[in-house]
């Protein structure tokens, strides 16, 4: 099977992609970056400006896509600049795999997504899935954490805050409610890529505890 992962840099996505270099039954993993990725026999890491993407089948001829790519508000600068990275890279990557035959996507989105949100980090993330739908991809699966915990390489000190704060309140939270680690949302894209569902599948944040 060959996966293109989207984010591998990223504290999602890096967990990913040490799965797919691990399982048996992925053949080639080609993940697309900014920055150079340690070198391994079944990775192929072109190293991509996201903004003038390729249109080659060398790319984009794969299985499924598991896209892990996500900013802040804060870590972009401006909502342009996150509606860029969370919702035009990953539908212009979307576009091309299926252009190019993939039957399978896998997307990290957010607890809230809805195209209609008052909220803009909710409203983006709704409107990605929304489009998304409309592409036709044989296996659509929408994973929606609350926030993520792990180790990050750059601290997010109001993501610390919050996780703090949940972790506090989790005996009396709802499962919904309680944060998201990395390593189980990574387990649970990479089991919808390998093991697809007909149609569209929406993983909710109580089933990443």
């Amino acid at each position: 099977m060959k996966i293109l992962l989207l984010g591998a840099t990223g504290l999602v996505g890096s967990h990913v992609l040490s799965l797919a270099l691990a399982d048996s039954r992925v053949t080639q993993v080609i993940a697309p970056t900014r920055h150079a990725l340690a070198e391994h026999e079944k990775l192929q890491a072109p190293i991509v400006d996201f903004n003038h993407l390729p249109d080659e089948a060398a790319l984009w001829e794969v299985d499924a896509v598991i896209c892990a790519l996500g900013s802040t508000l804060k870590a972009a600068g401006s909502k342009a600049a996150f509606r860029q990275v969370d919702y035009t890279y990953p539908l212009t990557c979307a576009r091309l795999a299926k252009k190019w035959g993939c039957s399978t996507f896998v997307l990290t989105s957010a607890l809230g997504s809805n195209a209609k949100s008052p909220f803009f980090y909710s409203r983006v993330k709704g409107q990605l899935e929304q489009d998304l739908r409309l592409l036709g991809f044989d296996s659509l699966t929408l994973v929606r954490p609350n926030v993520i915990h792990g180790d990050r390489q750059k601290v997010r000190l109001g993501e610390v805050v919050v996780i703090r704060i949940i972790s506090c309140l989790s005996s009396i939270l709802p499962a919904s409610c309680q944060v998201s680690p990395a390593t189980n949302i990574a387990k649970a894209l990479f089991e919808a890529a390998i093991n697809p569902t007909k149609g569209v599948r929406v993983i909710s944040s109580k089933q990443l505890i």
